[in-house]
């Protein structure tokens, strides 16, 4: 009788978790439709909502184009310069022991508790005409805001915690016996990094990688700051979409946009696809 009851209720539990785990799917889902899916259709419906002949022009506008290089070029030179700090950075901070450590740390993330614009603006503050090196700038005529410098700058700013953080945790996880059994075998350095190390971190690595690039060709706040909108100059792909929403040229800033999409899509799947790899070899 016992177990009798015993297995009816086993039932009702399994019953009422297999009920919650569908609600909770479907709210899931609903939720994703809602803020991701419904908002990326929008963007590609009204990208074509006056032919694909006006679709193309915007692409090909020589503006869009310029935009478009400029920001590849800064996710060109951010990310790289971002790869060897993070790994440096975590490399010290699971690798070592130092004074500072924890400041270190807490540096690191500072770009996740501070505004992207009040990051841009720091750099117009000491770069800018009225800033601490502004007249220095200027005598020497150097040009760091409202120019390329400013614009990798302020992107290395919001950009550079990803490949660290991706990193440290990884490696800290990872402990140092594998680095210590190479000193015992004589490995000195550099060696010890490139033939230990980096074989065991290169999944997350090219996760924080793939992260920090993503970030690097979104950005907007922070960059719209520095960039003084020069059209054709310092616009990027996301200042170059708001600057056609404003003049009322809704088809060709959602075109624009579309390109975004298409790069996030990329990435989106580079994203899995080195998830999947990683999830392999742990």
């Amino acid at each position: 009788m016992a177990s009798t009851k015993t297995q009816a209720s086993r039932h009702r539990t399994t019953r009422s978790s297999g009920a919650m785990k569908w609600i909770l799917i479907g709210a899931a889902v609903l939720v994703l439709l809602w803020l991701i899916v419904l908002p990326l259709a929008v963007v590609l419906i009204e990208s074509l909502k006056k032919g694909l002949g006006v679709y193309i022009d915007a692409i090909r506008d020589p503006d869009a184009l310029s935009a478009l290089r400029l920001t590849l070029l800064v996710a060109a030179i951010t990310v790289p310069l971002n790869t060897i700090f993070g790994v440096a950075a975590a490399w010290a901070i699971t690798k070592f022991k130092f004074r500072g450590k924890q400041i270190l740390v807490t540096l690191i993330d500072l770009p996740f508790a501070v505004s992207p614009v009040i990051g841009g603006l720091i750099y117009v503050l000491v770069y800018g005409a009225h800033g601490w090196f502004g007249p220095w700038l200027a005598e020497h005529d150097l040009k760091v805001i409202f120019a390329l410098p400013g614009i990798i700058l302020a992107t290395l700013f919001v950009t550079f915690p990803f490949v660290a953080r991706e990193l440290i945790p990884l490696m800290e996880d990872q402990g140092q016996q594998e680095e210590e059994a190479a000193v015992t075998l004589g490995a000195r350095g550099f060696r010890i990094f490139w033939k230990v190390t980096l074989p065991n971190i290169k999944w997350g690595l090219l996760y924080g990688i793939i992260l920090c690039n993503a970030r690097a060709m979104g950005e907007f706040g922070a960059v719209s700051v520095v960039s003084g909108h020069i059209r054709g100059e310092t616009n990027t792909l996301p200042l170059h979409v708001e600057i056609l929403y404003n003049e009322y040229q809704f088809s060709a800033s959602f075109a624009v946009a579309s390109l975004l999409l298409m790069l996030a899509l990329v990435t989106l799947l580079l994203k899995s696809w080195f998830t999947r790899k990683s999830s392999h070899h742990s």
